[in-house]
């Protein structure tokens, strides 16, 4: 149980750190998305230790569980991007016109 919680803690962490570094303009501070991302790991471990119920504890099975959790928590954390700039606005299903 032990190797769970700090295995599961270290992948939060990693993956935390690997958005972090790759999407910084459209996450918000470091420090927030460190913590998010080793709470989801925790939480996805505990998840997937619950969901299999006694006797079926295997350490593949939680890591990849926390692992799923701790992206999907990070996901919520996203920004938009910044959107291209249009020419011009025309209203939905106009026709354009000729004149």
């Amino acid at each position: 149980m032990l190797w769970e919680v700090l295995g599961s803690a270290l992948l939060g962490l990693g993956l935390s750190a690997a958005a972090a570094r790759a999407l910084a303009p459209r996450l918000p501070s470091r420090r927030v998305v460190l913590v998010s991302g080793v709470l989801g790991a925790l939480f996805g471990a505990y998840l997937t230790h619950f969901a299999l119920g006694p006797g079926h504890y295997t350490l593949t099975a939680t890591f990849i569980g926390s692992v799923l959790v701790s992206a999907v928590v990070l996901s919520l954390l996203l920004r938009p991007g910044p959107r291209a700039r249009r020419p011009s606005h025309r209203t939905p299903f106009s026709l354009p016109s000729r004149g």
